[in-house]
């Protein structure tokens, strides 16, 4: 016999593979927001990548055969091409040089110069380049100009080392040697300084990254690097005077090749040149950078 209690209960009933898949796009209750309730945090949403800052010389490097072996044979080549235009077709000599020696002396001034036009060249576009670190706290965006300097002492440093090893085959290692990393220090102060300046108003000017190029160009031709600046007319030497990187290519050269200590005024103008410039260019870059990228 039943029992009278039997008829009210269910037994379990076992799903079928349709219920199942019916019942995987079913809403649950709980998923449906309440009124009133507003969920900031989307479920399942994707985390936000970490800006990344960019590293150009990294970029240009990627997929090369050579990688790092460019810092030693773009300059080897400037220096093949320079050396041959202005010893074999202008005939250009130095008082006191040989044409060893005087190779050893362009090379002295056209190192700084291929860094200079490294950091700058890629110090114009820095803040554009990097600005998805515009906000982030690890990696300040006023280390982007920076970074860029530095980046650029690679080739600085190699050619540096063909430059003294140039001078002790060649037979002038002189006592001004040592004056070397002053020079050198004040040259990427200086340029950290210009960095800073044209990192941020290429942001509104975007003409100033080709400016900086036809600038580099002319830098590169009217600065002392092949010749010496007793050389040059009287009437043309306001060019050099009003040329800031002349003051570094001069110097280079008197205290790797010439033995000679930079004069007095010299020396100041460079010390005044390169601090002043880096102390104003951090000092505008710490004012006008929350203004200027507004723009990026």
């Amino acid at each position: 016999m039943r029992r009278s209690g039997d008829s009210t209960r269910r037994r379990p009933r076992c799903l079928s593979e349709a219920d199942e898949r019916g019942n995987r796009g079913a809403i649950h209750p709980a998923s449906i927001p309440r009124a009133g309730h507003v969920d900031l945090v989307p479920p399942h949403a994707p985390e936000a990548p970490l800006p990344r800052h960019k590293d150009r010389g990294a970029d240009a490097l990627c997929g090369s055969h050579l990688g790092v072996g460019w810092a030693f044979v773009g300059p080897f080549l400037v220096l093949a091409i320079y050396a041959l235009v202005y010893l074999e077709i202008f005939k250009v000599r130095v008082t006191g040089l040989t044409s060893r020696e005087y190779v050893v002396y362009i090379f002295t001034g056209l190192v700084p110069y291929l860094a200079t036009a490294e950091a700058l060249g890629s110090g114009v576009v820095s803040v554009i380049a990097n600005k998805s670190v515009l906000n982030n706290t690890v990696f300040p965006i006023d280390l982007a100009p920076v970074k860029a300097v530095l980046s650029a002492q690679v080739t600085m440093v190699v050619g540096l080392v063909v430059v003294v090893a140039g001078a002790v085959v060649t037979g002038n290692v002189h006592r001004t040697l040592p004056l070397l990393p002053v020079i050198w220090l004040l040259n990427v102060l200086w340029l950290i300084g210009v960095n800073w300046f044209i990192s941020l108003l290429n942001v509104i000017f975007r003409d100033l990254q080709n400016l900086i190029g036809l600038i580099l160009m002319i830098m590169f031709v009217v600065s002392p690097i092949a010749f010496t600046p007793d050389m040059v007319p009287s009437g043309l030497r306001v060019i050099l005077a009003f040329n800031p990187f002349a003051y570094f290519v001069v110097a280079y050269q008197q205290v790797v090749m010439l033995g000679i200590c930079p004069s007095a005024p010299h020396l100041v103008a460079l010390i005044v040149m390169s601090l002043t410039l880096f102390g104003l260019g951090g000092w505008f870059f710490y004012r006008a950078k929350q203004v200027i990228v507004d723009y990026v």
